[in-house]
């Protein structure tokens, strides 16, 4: 049976990368997939490639970071569905600069897309899961939920309060049997991390191709980026729990960059 039969999923930022990826693989899993993302066109290419290959999908457009938008993009949801069994709070920017050199606007907009997107969307969620008496709630955290790196003090930030948000989530939804745990990924190589890429060499005076050994994959045991399938498996691990043990929890899937 598939492990996600007759459920309802809403994933952010999934019209390309990480997100693109857990949607698929949870259509694979016959999971009734919502792709919500920033623009609707790009929402809706996803959940017609989904369609096309015998899955359900449908698009809605979805600031994360704007209240209005996201209770109107989850209302067009479980209008449609008439549930929603799982969120996977995946949207997300990068912005990199020292401290010192940060434009508060940015700074906030990177919080705001990060941690109040992943407020507002549970929030949401929330509401029709309680009524349900389930639920999942997955994060997309990182490695950067553990750890901090130069040049990403808003990200960081932000990365470690899901982790806090998300223990607050599972404390307070387990009397209506609702769960929440973050994936927290390594470098994958998306277009957020190809962007990086050449603005850590600026950034830090060295090559492109230091940036990707000796920056980004350093600390890694292999040397390897983590694939949006590595994350997607363990954003599947975590929605498909048969039982409500698995709650409160971070899972880090980085080739070992970091241990705990």
């Amino acid at each position: 049976m598939a492990r996600l039969s007759g459920m309802v999923a809403i994933i952010t930022g999934a019209a390309s990368g990480i997100g693109k990826e857990i949607a698929k693989r949870f259509a694979a899993e016959d999971a009734q997939v919502v792709i919500a993302d920033l623009q609707l066109a790009s929402a809706q290419a996803t959940a017609d490639e989904i369609n096309r290959a015998g899955g359900i999908a449908m698009g809605v457009a979805m600031d994360v970071s704007d209240e209005s938008a996201v209770e109107a993009g989850v209302a067009t949801a479980f209008e449609r569905f008439g549930a929603i069994d799982v969120l996977v709070s995946n949207a997300g920017i990068q912005i990199v600069k020292p401290i010192d050199e940060f434009p508060f606007n940015e700074w906030k907009k990177m919080l705001a897309i990060h941690l109040d997107g992943a407020f507002l969307t549970t929030r949401a969620c929330l509401r029709h899961m309680y009524d349900a008496k389930r639920g999942a709630i997955v994060y997309i955290g990182s490695v950067h939920s553990k750890e901090a790196s130069l040049l990403k003090a808003p990200y960081v930030t932000a990365k470690h309060g899901l982790i806090g948000l998300c223990k607050v989530v599972a404390k307070e939804g387990a009397k209506h049997r609702v769960r929440a745990n973050v994936v927290c990924p390594g470098f994958v190589r998306t277009p957020l991390v190809e962007k990086q890429i050449p603005e850590q060499a600026k950034a830090l005076g060295i090559s492109e191709d230091e940036v990707v050994h000796n920056v980004m994959l350093r600390e890694t045991v292999d040397g390897e980026f983590t694939t949006t399938e590595d994350v997607a498996e363990a954003a599947l691990f975590f929605a498909a729990a048969k039982t409500n043990a698995l709650t409160g929890q971070s899972l880090i899937v980085s080739h070992g960059w970091f241990m705990e």
